[in-house]
């Protein structure tokens, strides 16, 4: 909510009308708070302003899915979908950040490209990565990789999954790798969208090859999402401290928390955290300190932060999606990260939906007040 500095005309209030001299109470400050936030704004009071972490050079036009490893190092995604005369990339971005090359993706068989998108590091050290191949296919060409790490270089990379329509969003929680997919039926409305889940175990032999139409034994749950403007469904995906799955609904612009039993089978599934300023919700952190979670607002041209105890929506960094990413600001954000006290941002900068994708190609980074 902005900070009022003016009388306001609250309208109709006890069956009486507000006279539009009255003067805000401090209880009717904290009324009009609440009916903000329940009326679908967030807090934007102390906007921030992102800056240049990283300018990347044109063979990495497109920056996407990001993890922080135990060394404090970040590694990214560049599925390049922007210029795809580039081949995709995973790079390490250093504590003072620098960036390197540590694996160029090999290309579909078919499509003759690769997308990777969001990723994980295993127990086992490896990449985990969501090969998204929608741009150029939605015929069930996507796929999940593992990247194969040995003394800290990428020595190979194995195809685990195939089948998915557009496979987005890892996860590595416990024994399971689990994978948003963002859609089950692009023909559908409401549009299906789901998370599988995988055993490590069963990435023995040839990959596993999904039953389509949402029938396959991996997929665990599923969300409708009902907006003809942007059919995109389940996105960035995280777990709290205690077991709970997160998951963003990018076309409901929502939050939705999965709760599991003990034999690991969903028992519950509800909306956290809907709208409140928030347009979309694209990729996720959780916070392992606080259990605050931050989400990337691409079709908002915003950073939010959702309170974990209460579902409220702070909007940390907006700007008018016409800035290029010049100096820093989003353009067309799609994940976050984050490092000590900062939250790094990609920005994927794709074209449509009134964005024009041009240069330069960044990662922001947003300095917070306090330290996480």
């Amino acid at each position: 909510m902005k900070r009022i500095g003016k009388p306001l005309h609250l309208g109709v209030v006890n069956n009486r009308a507000a006279p539009i001299e009255h003067r805000l109470t401090p209880n009717w400050c904290c009324l009009l708070s609440i009916i903000l936030i329940l009326s679908g704004c967030s807090d934007t009071s102390d906007l921030k302003t992102p800056t240049i972490a990283v300018n990347l050079p044109e063979k990495y036009n497109t920056p996407d899915g990001m993890v922080v490893d135990g060394d404090n190092n970040i590694f990214l995604c560049c599925p390049n979908y922007n210029d795809d005369s580039y081949s995709a990339k995973l790079l390490k971005i250093t504590a003072d950040d620098k960036i390197s090359e540590i694996f160029t993706f090999p290309p579909h068989p078919e499509t003759k490209k690769a997308g990777p998108l969001g990723i994980d590091i295993g127990p086992d050290g490896n990449f985990y990565v969501a090969d998204n191949q929608s741009p150029t296919s939605n015929d069930y060409k996507s796929r999940l990789l593992r990247i194969v790490m040995e003394d800290g270089k990428a020595v190979g990379c194995e195809v685990l999954v195939t089948g998915f329509i557009q496979s987005n969003a890892v996860s590595c929680r416990g024994d399971s790798v689990y994978v948003t997919e963002t859609s089950l039926d692009i023909e559908a409305a409401p549009m299906p969208s789901g998370v599988y889940r995988f055993r490590y175990s069963e990435f023995e032999g040839e990959p596993i090859k999904l039953l389509p139409g949402g029938k396959d034994k991996h997929l665990i749950t599923t969300f409708l999402t009902d907006n003809p403007d942007w059919r995109v469904g389940a996105n960035g995906m995280g777990f709290d401290s205690k077991g709970n799955m997160y998951v963003c609904n990018f076309g409901e612009a929502s939050l939705i928390k999965i709760s599991f039993d003990k034999d690991g089978k969903v028992a519950s599934q509800k909306v956290f955290a809907k709208g409140q300023g928030m347009e979309s919700t694209d990729g996720l952190k959780i916070d392992p300190k606080t259990g605050d979670f931050y989400i990337a607002d691409f079709v908002g041209n915003a950073v939010h932060k959702v309170d974990a105890k209460t579902g409220k929506v702070t909007t940390i960094a907006k700007n008018a999606n016409n800035s290029g990413g010049v100096g820093g600001l989003l353009d067309r954000p799609s994940e976050v990260c984050l490092r000590n006290n900062k939250i790094y941002v990609s920005n994927i900068d794709l074209p449509g939906g009134g964005n024009v994708y041009d240069k330069p190609h960044t990662i922001s980074v947003i300095e917070l007040d306090k330290p996480r």
